[in-house]
């Protein structure tokens, strides 16, 4: 979003967030990129309706006080639908980056929403192979955009040399993991590295998410250092020996395709993973990450790692891979999608063919929600 804000307005609306207040909307603007984001602020106490229908209030007296007139409608949740069912966008883009509705606890409304939502939108662009396999049967215009990477940020973990003060003092060899701990989670492997190994140091960064906290292993050698500012991730990476994707093989995982596995190897860190499929391929048929399954496999991997760190040969080769993965890249492509889909969607009806593509922004404004 923060590129996009080159040539558009960006208003990114937030989950609504509930504290002992009347209901508003605050807006603040990042002073970095320039993106507007809009969160509502209702009181304690609402039904889901309520909820629902301050949501669609504050939205349109947004579009409103900004004077929104010409607008892309950009989702990456189908529940966003419960309350901007009635936007009149030039261009919808439907972001799906994961299949939600397999998520613990997802609305039943989900299916019936996403399936209304193919109907809407201009453009779907989805974050994995696996996932886009899946949506393009559903749609005309189902884009891949695997997870791309800051190259120059994660980098930087290759020659920080002061580490964060939380994690400093612990020893060595470390074992990391950086996002969110749901149930995606395999939460018996983590037990058993910990149990397999107590000398290895094991850090998880990120906010534990729709599973009981009590439910996680504790052990000496298990470090939950909570949720950490996107700007700290390289200073945590450099004090890293191995990052991990240690996920469980269920519903909710079927179609991921983690961020952080671009993200740990531009840090320099050699990576493992459980077998998601769209870390398998590529990475792990291109020898970038190892593959591993259940306690006995990480740690025959880790050990291997250990004693054999990647060298300047695998760093030219990651460097190579991720040269092809930058978000302006990412960015390019996809602004390119929306500026074509609007060219032919406002091209006389004579002019129209699919092969002319699909959206050119105005530059009044888009709208995310």
């Amino acid at each position: 979003m923060s590129r996009f804000t080159r040539t558009r307005r960006v208003f990114f609306l937030e989950e609504p967030v509930f504290e002992n207040t009347t209901p508003h909307l605050r807006s603040v603007v990042c002073p970095q990129t320039g993106v507007r984001v809009e969160t509502p602020v209702l009181p304690h106490g609402l039904n889901g309706q309520q909820v629902t229908e301050h949501q669609r209030h504050f939205l349109h007296e947004l579009i409103r006080r900004e004077k929104i007139a010409n607008y892309i409608a950009w989702f990456y949740t189908p529940m966003s639908l419960e309350f901007a069912s009635d936007l009149r966008p030039e261009v919808t883009v439907y972001d799906c980056m994961d299949e939600l509705s397999a998520f613990a606890g997802a609305p039943p409304q989900m299916h019936a929403n996403e399936a209304t939502l193919f109907e809407r939108a201009d453009l779907v662009f989805t974050g994995g192979a696996s996932l886009f396999e899946s949506k393009r049967k559903q749609h005309a215009s189902v884009h891949l955009f695997p997870s791309s990477v800051d190259v120059a940020h994660f980098a930087k973990a290759r020659t920080t040399d002061r580490e964060p003060d939380d994690q400093s003092h612990l020893g060595h060899p470390r074992l990391g993991y950086a996002g969110v701990i749901d149930e995606r989670m395999d939460l018996e492997l983590i037990r058993g590295l910990s149990a397999e190994r107590p000398d290895w140091q094991i850090v998880l960064l990120g906010p534990v998410v729709k599973i009981n906290p009590d439910t996680l292993p504790q052990a000496p050698n298990l470090h939950y250092l909570g949720m950490k500012a996107y700007a700290d991730l390289p200073a945590y990476f450099s004090g890293w020996d191995i990052g991990m994707l240690p996920f469980a093989l269920n519903q909710s995982t079927r179609f991921i395709s983690p961020t952080k596995t671009p993200e740990y190897l531009a840090a320099g860190l050699p990576v493992i993973s459980t077998p998601i499929r769209d870390v398998v391929s590529p990475y792990g048929d291109l020898g970038l990450v190892r593959i591993a399954s259940g306690t006995g496999e990480f740690v025959r991997a880790a050990d291997s790692l250990l004693q054999s760190p990647p060298d300047m040969d695998f760093r030219a080769r990651v460097d190579r891979f991720l040269s092809q993965s930058s978000w302006d890249k990412t960015w390019s492509e996809m602004n390119q999608l929306m500026d074509d889909t609007l060219t032919l969607k406002n091209a006389p009806l004579n002019f129209r063919h699919p092969a002319a593509g699909a959206a050119k922004a105005a530059a009044e404004g888009a709208s995310h929600v």
